[in-house]
């Protein structure tokens, strides 16, 4: 089985699904004139200008929801494993998905804003919705929901539930199967409350949990300040194949960087749009604009926080394809968790193993979560009725999936998860791409608003955006009134 699913994963993540994502990235920064850049400022300010209604949650509840997504297992495990199998050089090419993939961000979230529903009394929407009103192909569409519906169950989910259970049972020795079935439970009285009541517990969980382990790097980075020179310089000549150590890997760096980077931030991966979509805003530039800013949030600080305390303290090997150590600093560990907790040891010799693994439970615990929400908005793009039967299927098949996965294979479980987001992003990407120019004139549109002083509205048949949600005109009616 484990063969099976690696030969599936290198058919998927071939060289021809990296450059998509990389050059995507970069079209989009070109015909956005790098608007992760100029309106940086404006990111931070949109986070809190506008508040939640009954229908839609509020820009900064949408942008934890997003970050519940994004700030995970991938910032822990993920930044290891990129570093074993890529070298140091990896970490550059986090940083060039990062950075290029938050245009990719904001493509993809403004699109979910422009073309989102309205059903069940909440909004809603996603690639599904803007696959079918934007490119007229309702047959993809229906296929997206589906894939994302199984990828959000069974794929994704796997990886946080075993995470969080080996975790544990390094840290406190408690058997695999009693903290799955644990999870289970605490899952089960948090996923029945909509995107609202995920919003809620988000946006309190999220900031706290990403805050602590922040404090944390930054005191280990604080005591190694003197390296950070010598850090970024061997980050940067592995990365251009310029350190002869890691001269046999320099595909690697590049692959594992990328891999790992939309792994962790989901930057064009097709998720974050569904929280985007869900946001209440006058204007879908504004939540695209805050949903770019969590890419920055999850790799540019907390990936490169982790990295840098690897490197820091040398609690890490390198292995090329074969399996064979180029660097062996600490034999016999396995990667992945263990890098991190073995960096934060060197400091906090008493506390390490015990902290990863409650950091481990806080973000993976959030990102299942943020799963539900996904498969819950793909469910209603697919139904107009409650199908409480269903639901409550679908919702008992991901318990059941993080039950299973808690007791199974670390890498099984990886290589599954990875399968989910490469299916995901592979489709997304291409409609992204096919789709961009209703985001670039709802920019245009924002921006001219905004130079006059103006709170941006936003009005499609103004802009001739055809089949935009006709929630718009009907906002648009209620400011008039």
């Amino acid at each position: 089985m484990e063969q099976a699913i690696k030969a599936i994963n290198n058919v998927i993540w071939s060289d021809i699904f990296i450059f998509l994502c990389l050059g995507a990235g970069l079209f989009f920064t070109i015909k956005t004139r790098f608007i992760q850049v100029r309106y940086l400022k404006q990111m931070v300010r949109l986070l809190f200008t506008e508040g939640s209604s009954e229908k839609g949650v509020s820009p900064f509840q949408a942008f934890s929801i997003a970050i519940a997504g994004r700030v995970g297992v991938g910032n822990i495990v993920g930044v290891a494993t990129a570093i074993a199998y890529g070298g140091p050089g990896a970490i550059f090419w986090m940083w060039i998905i990062a950075f290029l993939g938050s245009a990719s961000a904001f493509v993809e979230s403004t699109l979910a804003q422009i073309y989102k529903e309205e059903k069940n009394g909440q909004y809603c929407g996603g690639p599904a919705f803007y696959i079918e009103k934007g490119l007229n192909n309702k047959k993809l569409a229906i296929a997206f929901a589906v894939l994302t519906i199984i990828s959000c169950t069974l794929f994704l989910p796997s990886i946080q539930g075993n995470s969080i259970s080996i975790s544990i049972k390094d840290a406190f020795d408690v058997p695999q199967w009693i903290t799955g079935l644990g999870v289970c439970i605490v899952l089960s009285l948090t996923v029945f409350g909509g995107a609202k009541k995920i919003g809620n517990i988000a946006q309190v969980i999220v900031p706290f949990m990403a805050l602590i382990y922040i404090i944390m790097a930054v005191v280990i980075i604080a005591i190694n300040a003197k390296e950070i020179p010598g850090i970024f310089a061997l980050i940067f000549r592995s990365a251009f194949n310029l350190e002869a150590t890691f001269s046999g890997i320099f595909g690697a760096a590049i692959a594992w960087g990328v891999k790992r980077g939309i792994y962790s931030n989901e930057a064009g991966q097709g998720t974050a749009p569904h929280a985007a979509a869900a946001s209440e805003t006058s204007h879908p530039v504004k939540q695209g604009l805050v949903q770019a800013f969590s890419v920055y949030i999850d790799t540019l600080f907390v990936c490169t926080a982790t990295a840098l305390m690897i490197l820091f303290t040398h609690q890490y090997n390198v292995f090329d394809q074969a399996g064979n150590y180029i660097v062996q600093h600490i034999p016999g560990v396995e990667a992945g968790s263990a890098y991190t907790v073995q960096a934060i040891a060197v400091h906090f010799p008493l506390i390490a193993s015990q902290f990863i693994a409650l950091a481990l439970t806080f973000f993976a615990f959030t990102t299942i979560m943020a799963y539900v929400f996904i498969a819950e908005s793909n469910f209603n793009y697919l139904t107009n009725q409650p199908k409480i039967i269903l639901r409550w299927i679908m919702r008992l098949i991901l318990l059941a999936t993080v039950f299973y996965a808690s007791i199974n294979k670390s890498s099984i479980a990886w290589g599954i998860g990875d399968i989910g987001v490469g299916l995901m992003a592979w489709i997304n990407f291409i409609v992204i791409l096919l789709l961009h120019k209703p985001t670039i004139t709802a920019l245009h549109d924002y921006i001219a608003q905004y130079k006059q002083g103006l709170n941006p509205i936003f009005d499609p048949e103004k802009l001739k955006i055809k089949n935009a949600s006709p929630i718009w005109q009907r906002l648009l009616k209620e400011r008039k009134s």
